[in-house]
């Protein structure tokens, strides 16, 4: 079993695409779901953010599993499949590896060396956990882009280099008001992380005023109270408020995750009327999908700000540096991880030898009780440890040189020839695999990954194994 990789991100495809496979919790939960149903998909998991859209799978077949979760996004998105994979990139065991750990990192983000994608996947991991959708390969792979996302931000430059899409979005605002944000008023439309990652970036902007709305007006009114205790003139109000809301804003972000627009044309146009004279108003879309209705760009005096124009700014790239040294970082990690994988296909097949030897050993044990009923105790004790400091000094060396050589590329021949020597029963193998024996000797027992790498897109999702 392998690890498969069918995305859609920011890099494959435009905004209207991502939009149309946009997903909320209820959809990545019937996703997983439905991707599951496949005999050949044992494990999945949706990774959902605002410019990617990624189902992680462990799969038994790679075209199978393939063909099973595109067609599954293909009717979740309402697109042919054909037309969705246009957009689509695959990634197949190592380079599934390879990808999320650059995930997890910021490596792969709209905006180098962004924070929030970090949280992302354990959001990710946790609902697919929550829903008993993840098996050790992927447990074990989740885990590991956690630390591998963490570390990079530790050891490297790569967060102050690369700016947040708020830090950057609001940057850009503050180009197109005179004077820039300094005393001006702004209205946070969404009270979540990232309105108030928003608000905060607001307040460093040196913002004079704030207006949170939201749906639900007690989460508002808590970001309000938080901005308040910074000295902010802050206050909440319900969505019905938003055109006046509109009017009296020199700056609005919106970043709500809902499905559909929550600004209209109309909206901004009345809150627009509402105004005494005719001023410039920068409004800084971060929703994915849209949030506001792009029409909202032609009313003049009207700047729109959306993830489209900020993908193409050139201070959301991280310093070369920076993402140099992260990019070393993953790729230890990832070497690491797969010579664990590695060395971890062997270890059941030592753990069995190692059973086989001390099978052996008892029943020569017993054999010997049989021919010398007469014998103390104390002379069979030592004849059994000497025995069985026989069989550890003979197995010792062949077995620690075998996991070593396991963790190389192409490491689980050295399973294959280990079974072979001894004449291991496979099914024996396959017990301590599945954890119905115990593992002699210690080691890990997580299912490893294939060494084939698929790492471009295709299009051949109905071929079948």
């Amino acid at each position: 079993m392998s690890v498969l990789l069918f995305g859609v991100s920011h890099r494959s495809a435009p905004v209207s695409v991502l939009e149309q496979l946009s997903t909320d919790e209820s959809d990545q939960a019937k996703i997983v779901d439905q991707v599951l149903q496949s005999s050949l998909v044992t494990e999945a998991m949706v990774l959902s953010t605002c410019n990617r859209v990624e189902v992680y799978a462990v799969v038994d077949a790679f075209h199978g599993g393939l063909s099973a979760i595109g067609q599954v996004l293909s009717d979740h998105s309402g697109m042919s499949l054909q037309d969705l994979t246009k957009y689509a990139y695959v990634r197949y065991a190592e380079a599934a590896v390879e990808h999320l750990f650059a995930v997890a990192s910021g490596l792969d983000s709209a905006v180098i060396g962004e924070q929030q994608v970090l949280g992302q996947v354990r959001r990710a991991y946790a609902s697919a956990e929550a829903n008993h959708t993840v098996g050790r390969t992927l447990h074990e792979l989740s885990q590991r882009a956690l630390s591998v996302g963490k570390r990079v931000h530790s050891e490297t430059g790569i967060d102050a280099a690369g700016a947040s899409v708020v830090s950057v979005a609001l940057d850009l605002a503050a180009t197109k008001l005179p004077g820039g944000l300094v005393g001006r008023s702004a209205t946070v439309i969404g009270a979540g992380s990232m309105g108030a990652l928003s608000a905060a970036h607001l307040v460093r902007a040196g913002i004079g005023r704030i207006h949170v709305v939201n749906r639900t007006l007690p989460r508002a009114e808590r970001l309000v109270l938080n901005l308040r205790d910074q000295g902010i003139d802050a206050h909440a109000f319900p969505f019905d408020h938003l055109p006046p809301l509109l009017a009296d804003a020199d700056v609005v972000v919106s970043c709500t995750g809902a499905v559909r627009p929550v600004v209209s044309l109309a909206d901004v146009h009345r809150g627009l009327a509402h105004g005494q004279e005719r001023k410039q108003l920068v409004v800084c879309d971060l929703g994915m999908p849209r949030d506001v209705d792009p029409a909202v760009a032609g009313l003049p005096g009207v700047s729109l700000v959306d993830m489209d124009r900020i993908q193409r700014e050139p201070s959301a790239r991280a310093a070369a540096s920076d993402a140099e040294a992260a990019r070393t970082i993953v790729a230890a990690e990832v070497a690491n991880y797969l010579a664990g994988q590695r060395m971890a296909e062997v270890t059941p097949t030592v753990t069995a030898l190692r059973q086989r030897a001390a099978d052996v050993v008892e029943a020569e044990l017993l054999r010997l009780d049989n021919r010398l009923p007469g014998l103390d105790s104390a002379h069979r004790d030592e004849v059994a440890r000497t025995v069985r400091r026989v069989v550890d000094k003979l197995l010792h060396a062949p077995t620690v040189r075998v996991k070593q050589l396991a963790s190389a590329p192409g490491g689980d021949s050295y399973a294959e020839a280990l079974r072979e020597l001894f004449e291991l029963d496979q099914q024996a193998v396959d017990a301590v695999a599945a954890g119905e024996l115990p593992l002699v000797g210690g080691g890990t027992d997580f299912a490893p990954l294939a060494s084939s790498d698929f790492d471009t897109a295709t299009t051949d999702l109905d071929q079948t194994e």
